[in-house]
This record gives C-alpha cells, sequence and structure tokens, in this order.
C-alpha cells in the first residue's frame, strides 16, 4: 500500500495537532517486527495522528523504519524528528448497527435526602431516569429541556 502524499500545508497541520501527543509505540532493538506493525495499524486506525519512539541511535535505521512504515500502511509520514516520528492515516468511518443508534434507555439512580436532624440515617430513594429526563440537584426528576442553540448557528440552519 503507497504511503499518502500530503501538501506542506496539511503536513504542518498535522505537525501542529501532533505537538502535545505521546508516543504510542515503542519499536525496540529488534526493530520493525510484524507485531510492532501490527500494533502501529491498530493505533493508526484508533486514532489517525500517532508518534512512535523509536529507541535506536542510528539515524539511517529510523528513517528506514519511518519510510517503510508509511509505505507498508499506507499513511502519511508527517515529521521525523530525533527519535520521534509521526505518522498520519485518515480514520475509515465504522458502520453503525441499527442497536447503536438507539437512545439510552432507563437507569436507576440511588437518591439521599438527608434528614434535618442530625443523628438519624439518610433516606435512601431508587428513582428510575428515563432517556427523557435528568435528575435535579434536589433530587427530582425532570424533563430534560432541549439544548439551546446559539442565535448565529439557528440562523445559518
Amino acid at each position: 500500500m503507497p504511503q499518502i502524499q500530503l501538501s506542506p500545508a496539511q503536513r504542518k497541520e498535522q505537525r501542529a495537532l501532533a505537538h502535545h501527543l505521546d508516543p504510542v509505540v515503542m519499536i525496540g532493538s529488534d526493530g520493525l517486527t510484524p507485531a510492532v506493525q501490527k500494533e502501529t495499524d491498530a493505533a493508526l486506525g484508533a486514532h489517525g495522528l500517532i508518534k512512535v519512539r523509536v529507541l535506536s541511535d542510528d539515524r539511517t535505521k529510523r528513517e528506514d523504519i519511518f519510510h517503510r512504515l508509511a509505505d507498508q500502511l499506507g499513511a502519511a509520514p508527517i515529521q521525523h524528528i530525533g527519535k520521534l516520528l509521526v505518522l498520519w492515516r485518515p480514520i475509515e468511518a465504522k458502520e453503525r448497527t441499527p442497536d447503536e443508534e438507539r437512545m439510552p434507555g432507563p437507569r436507576d439512580v440511588k437518591v439521599l435526602k438527608y434528614s434535618k436532624r442530625g443523628g438519624q440515617r439518610p433516606e435512601v430513594r431508587t428513582l428510575r431516569v428515563l432517556g427523557n429526563q435528568r435528575l435535579t440537584p434536589g433530587g427530582q426528576v425532570k424533563r430534560a429541556k432541549p439544548r439551546q442553540a446559539s442565535i448565529k448557528k439557528r440562523s445559518q440552519t
């Protein structure tokens, strides 16, 4: 699978997004093994943009690993700086099953009501909260209000 080619502006944007990331995959002294490739592929599928740390001191070996990973996994080589490699591959949209599109069902919530007199135990009630309801800080169940959109967003739709 050939590596993805990006324009310098796209590469710069991806570098900026990767700045705060921690390395997800570490490549040790054994180099690029099938297990490391599989783990890198899984990380790219889950995150899209990842950092890989290579513990080797040989720069040409690191450069070779960088380009081999990009070629074999169909990713874009973003940056190679020191012992860190940054790779990017777009995340594939996963298909949703009908069960995943359902709204959340009812849930049971325990509510403690403390007595005004200090020495008594609190009253414990179990309330069923439906998907369109919410629990107030006072322990009452209220129907959830629709989310308010800003005036700017309402005018755009």
